[in-house]
């Protein structure tokens, strides 16, 4: 079992053997999983990342029978509203498209944007799921690194570099924690990240006791199907474990039943 002292960045050091193990298993080739049906996804990267690092998963889901979008993020860079919100225009164009709700896959922040979208669209998003995301976190949570690259960007927003997170953000997360006046850019995706997810909506958490950026704690959110793998934080994105968890929620049978049209949704 993982040491309970905090995340440890030395456990990151596995993801090159954990995407190994992935692409000789049989899962890989779509063997021992459920198949979808058509189903589109929406695949959220983490702090940092873009797109391309769900390269591998976006791959995996269309093989066994999903079809699969990005964030449109290069970069997980920004203001957490400001992001939630173009995502969201993402989920309602292809709700509308495949005229049926959308999955959400997300990666650290990337599932907690998941959680938002879930609260705001319930009619256009019937499943939410979060790897290794800070769910209920508080900062100590976080690697000390992390930290320290929060910080940088703050730092560089202060000079004038556009679209990156902000001293207001964080006043927002900070009124947030202690239960003070709203203030900041980001008031709302923090009361949405802590409203209570729609009945309907598949929720579900996957996380690790040896994740070495994320205390695995601040991912247990009380409403998500918790489900512990053994992986790291960053290779949840190319984890075996992970990959079979995340078809398991996406084939799992709805409280409303197993597939869901678009119902109507006031303009």
């Amino acid at each position: 079992m993982a040491s309970d002292h905090g995340p440890q960045m030395w456990r990151e050091g596995r993801g090159g053997a954990e995407a190994l193990s992935l692409l000789r298993s049989s899962l890989w080739r779509g063997e021992g999983v459920a198949h979808g049906d058509g189903q589109p996804v929406i695949l959220i990267p983490g702090f940092l990342a873009g797109d391309r690092s769900l390269t591998l998963m976006g791959q995996w889901l269309r093989r066994i029978g999903y079809r699969t979008h990005g964030s449109g993020l290069s970069a997980h860079v920004g203001c957490s509203e400001a992001t939630v919100r173009d995502i969201e225009e993402r989920v309602v164009a292809l709700s509308e498209r495949y005229g049926r709700p959308v999955a959400l896959v997300g990666q650290s922040r990337g599932g907690s944007c998941a959680r938002v979208l879930a609260v705001r669209q319930p009619d256009r998003v019937n499943r939410a799921i979060a790897l290794g995301s800070p769910l209920v976190a508080h900062m100590d949570d976080l690697h000390v690194l992390l930290r320290l690259q929060i910080r940088a960007l703050q730092g560089a927003r202060r000079l004038g570099a556009p679209g990156l997170i902000g001293d207001a953000c964080e006043q927002s997360w900070q009124a947030y924690t202690f239960g003070i006046e709203p203030t900041g850019c980001c008031s709302q995706f923090w009361s949405d990240l802590d409203e209570d997810m729609p009945a309907r909506t598949l929720f579900a958490s996957i996380y690790s006791r040896s994740d070495g950026v994320l205390n695995w704690r601040a991912c247990l959110d009380s409403q998500a199907i918790q489900i512990e793998v053994n992986s790291s934080h960053c290779g949840m994105a190319v984890n075996r474990e992970v990959y079979e968890q995340v078809g398991n929620m996406l084939s799992a049978e709805l409280a409303g039943g197993a597939r869901q049209r678009l119902r109507p949704v006031a303009a």
